[in-house]
């Protein structure tokens, strides 16, 4: 085998869970091949370097090898050699992630707790009571 379709090889080196998704992401320019969009019937060869996104993950790998069927991790990962740029930028970006903030904490108020829902439904009950006076 000398050529692979791109959909089929990223999704026989684990990029992608189904066929359907590596087709979609390629359909969508998410994926290019030695600097140019391709689609999902591109065939590659051993050589070319393909450059994907995974949600916010960006990453360029050279293809070493083919494969038509979906194998275990360890041997997905002989199909392919990452370079080192996109190491060092993912290893960036998942520190940024650990020590970002949680949005959560942003948060000043959130949800009332019940002593909170009761106290406002009394003042509630206060302002808009018509009481005789």
């Amino acid at each position: 085998m000398s050529s692979l379709r791109i959909d089929k090889w990223l999704w026989a080196a684990r990029f992608y869970k189904t066929r359907s998704i590596a087709s979609d992401e390629v359909g969508k320019n998410r994926v290019q091949v030695n600097g140019q969009d391709a689609k999902p019937s591109k065939e590659i060869k051993p050589g070319d370097t393909v450059r994907l996104r995974q949600g916010a993950v960006e990453r360029t790998v050279v293809v070493q090898g083919l494969s038509a069927v979906r194998g275990p991790a360890p041997v997905a990962q002989l199909l392919y050699t990452e370079t080192p740029e996109s190491i060092e930028a993912r290893q960036k970006a998942a520190e940024q992630n650990r020590l970002a903030r949680e949005p959560a904490h942003s948060i000043e108020q959130g949800r009332p707790t019940k002593r909170d829902r009761r106290q406002i439904e009394k003042t509630w009950d206060n302002r808009w009571s018509a009481g005789i006076d």
